[in-house]
């Protein structure tokens, strides 16, 4: 019994021998030690052996951590994005009703007004901005779409225009439907220290477009990222983009910009704390503040000082100046007003902001305007903009400075692009391409209910590849009853007939009197069509069906032209189909005695308006006026004599930024025409002239700025005046 009790203990002892040499060692490490490994498991670092000699930028701690620990966990960002989002799977098909949409097309209305509640004033600019557009109706059962008028802008509850109890005093209106077929608008929410997506509110079924927008939350397709403006962005018009066309220089005094606030703690701190390693103070500006809030002093760090006393050392405005690029981080939130503040200057925006759904991405390609980084990645932007090639970089620039005049200058361009955006989802077949949103004037001013087809349009020819169609359509205005044609009518129908480029006439008979029956029209080589008008001023830009041609020749019953005038003004017009092409000019002049915008039809050697008495321009205009400007400003030409005239020149210089071309006229013609102006005598001609200025300071209002170029170009052709052969001279009796 004993020898068997020596066996096993010797076996027991060899097998522990045996495990110790063979890993006993590894055994001991994980028994003993394992509390020590997890202590170090935190720490993967490097033990450097020259760790003396490296310059420390960061403390350990900070490197140990692998975020803000006031950021939000995963868990606590999910639960309060179903907070809000109950319907998060929502989309059009699902939580919108088309049917609203289909009797009175996209119309939206606004919940009228409670005194009672106060509204911020960016929220009073964005209920203005649908009532005076074209989309707003006063009618609930024609609404495709509704608006709350309760601000629900900020909805950071320690915000002073914070209101509360909202879903009791949305759930109290009749129109509400669980949130269906609504938008609401958000520039803020949550609060500190996580500045959540917490709106304090269930938003049902209702769209969002929402500043800082989560790409986690974000809804494809339903919601709509807009950009964080302030309330002192303009309501309309806005002010022009800093890039001129004669004022680029081919490189800038700084390469890469960013003067802003420091975070010291909480979240954005992180970014932010970081972006000082970049600054090299030559051609890189880096300059951060801790100077704001009411503790900062508590929490300032031994950086502190020298941040604030570099920070004075530079002016804001003159880096955005004198920068090619802007560094836009994150703050409390992903958006700032660095970002319109970036696109104005022209200083291409480099974006670090995480997880951030760029305002109206659905549409804009951000890649052709913005360079989008890591925030994690921060050492590596300054080599990466020096990268991008000088002709790129302009390419970038002149985006930004469309981006900017197209959709964010101005209140009234962040609310219609909105919705624009949703009417698009309503009917894909008929909505705008990226293209029309990328692209010169806009998807704003490209309206697709014209066509989807580039070549159908005045201002893509060139990216098109291709050239206007080779005939136009004579469109003359009668408003004199009588029973038969005069005879000014009679020679100018002959003169427009004669011309070899004239595809047919349409005279719009806006008299009370029906017109003469079609035996007393003059016989013609092109087909004479009458139109029977309803006696407003507007009509005649009113799209016809019957405008088959791309070119439009606009003219009166007292309009006298010779076939050489209209050929030779309709071959310029080819070269220049954007744009009003015409005989009869006027122009606009600032008057700073009375500080308004003056008006004068002197012959001077200035123009800015070219009268459609006699004129050439592309019959998508006839569209453009009829459908995208509201229905107030349609009211208006019809109230105000000759405003006709003017709101279009306004309209097309609006959409193309340049002015009208005023072709040859022949003298005898020149001489007949009245003379309106200053010092103008007559009692008619007083009046007229008074509301013609009426109507040019009422536009002015209504689009925010003066949308008139001046021009003093004429054009002439080849030889004319010239003493040589009349045989030489293509066009010999414009002279006459």
């Amino acid at each position: 019994m004993q020898t068997r009790k020596k066996y096993i203990f010797l076996t027991f002892l060899a097998s522990w021998l045996l495990l110790f040499f063979l890993g006993g060692d590894q055994l001991l490490r994980f028994a003993f030690f394992s509390g020590r490994r997890k202590a170090e498991a935190q720490r993967n670092w490097p033990r450097w052996t020259d760790r003396s000699l490296l310059k420390t930028f960061a403390d350990p701690r900070e490197l140990q951590s692998d975020g803000d620990p006031s950021l939000p966990s995963p868990r606590e960002r999910r639960t309060a994005r179903l907070n809000v989002y109950k319907n998060s799977r929502c989309r059009m098909e699902t939580c919108f009703d088309f049917s609203r949409c289909q009797k009175h097309g996209f119309k939206v209305f606004t919940y009228p007004r409670d005194r009672d509640q106060p509204l911020s004033e960016s929220y009073s600019k964005i209920l203005t901005s649908i009532e005076r557009s074209r989309y707003y109706t006063p009618d609930p059962e024609e609404a495709c779409l509704f608006i709350l008028s309760i601000d629900t802008l900020d909805r950071d509850h320690l915000s002073g225009q914070y209101v509360r109890n909202m879903d009791e005093k949305i759930r109290s209106f009749p129109l509400w439907n669980g949130g269906r077929n609504h938008l609401i608008f958000n520039l803020y929410s949550g609060t500190w220290p996580n500045y959540t997506e917490d709106l304090g509110f269930d938003i049902g079924q209702a769209i969002l477009a929402k500043a800082s927008f989560y790409t986690q939350s974000f809804r494809p397709g339903f919601d709509i990222s807009i950009p964080l403006f302030s309330k002192d962005h303009p309501q309309r018009g806005g002010e022009k983009g800093w890039l001129h066309r004669d004022s680029i220089p081919p490189r800038k005094k700084y390469l890469l910009v960013f003067k802003g606030k420091r975070y010291l703690t909480g979240i954005g701190s992180g970014t932010r704390n970081a972006l000082h390693h970049i600054h090299n103070g030559k051609d890189i500006i880096s300059l951060t503040t801790c100077k704001h809030g009411k503790d900062w002093e508590k929490h300032k760090d031994t950086r502190c000082d020298k941040d604030n006393a570099d920070y004075e050392k530079f002016d804001y405005q003159e880096l955005l100046h004198n920068s090619t690029f802007c560094i836009v981080p994150r703050g409390r939130r992903l958006g700032s007003f660095r970002f319109l503040e970036a696109l104005q200057a022209a200083c291409i925006p480099v974006l670090l902001s995480d997880g951030w759904e760029l305002p109206f991405a659905e549409v804009i390609d951000w890649g052709k305007a913005a360079v989008v980084g890591n925030e994690r990645l921060l050492l590596q932007v300054p080599s990466i903009v020096r990268c991008i090639h000088p002709e790129r970089v302009l390419a970038f620039q002149q985006q930004t400075q469309f981006l900017w005049d197209a959709y964010f200058s101005s209140v009234d361009k962040i609310v219609h692009t909105t919705l624009e955006i949703v009417k698009d989802r309503l009917l894909p077949h008929r909505s705008h391409s990226r293209f029309f949103w990328n692209t010169l004037p806009g998807g704003l001013l490209a309206l697709p209910d014209f066509s989807t087809h580039l070549g159908d349009f005045p201002f893509y020819y060139l990216q098109h590849g291709s050239s206007p169609s080779e005939k136009f359509t004579a469109f003359i205005r009668v408003v004199s009853p009588a029973g038969s044609p005069s005879q000014p009518i009679l020679r100018l129908i002959q003169a427009v007939s004669g011309s070899q480029y004239c595809a047919q006439i349409l005279v719009l008979w806006s008299c009370g009197e029906p017109p003469p029956p079609s035996g007393r029209w003059p016989q013609t080589t092109v087909p004479l069509t009458i139109i029977q008008g309803r006696g407003k001023l507007g009509d005649r830009f009113f799209p016809y069906a019957a405008i088959q041609t791309d070119a439009v020749l606009s003219l009166d019953e007292h309009s006298s032209l010779s076939t050489s005038e209209v050929d030779f003004a309709f071959m310029v017009w080819r070269s220049f189909p954007e744009r009003i092409v015409g005989f009869l000019t006027q122009s606009h002049f600032w008057d700073p005695e009375q500080r308004r915008w003056g008006y004068t039809s002197k012959w001077t050697n200035e123009l800015s308006i070219v009268l459609t008495a006699a004129a050439f321009y592309h019959r998508y205009y006839h569209s453009l006026f009829t459908e995208y400007l509201p229905a107030g400003l349609r009211e208006l030409v019809d109230s105000l004599a000759a405003c006709e005239d003017i709101l279009m020149n306004v309209l097309v210089a609006a959409v193309t930024k340049l002015p009208p071309i005023k072709v040859t006229q022949h003298k005898q013609h020149k001489e007949a025409v009245p003379q309106q102006g200053k010092g103008t005598s007559g009692v008619g001609s007083s009046w007229h002239f008074s509301q013609q200025q009426d109507c040019l300071t009422q536009l002015a209002d209504w689009f925010g700025y003066m949308p008139l170029v001046s021009s003093q170009l004429r054009l002439d052709p080849v030889l004319f005046k010239d003493q040589v052969s009349v045989l030489r001279k293509k066009y010999p009796r414009l002279e006459r």
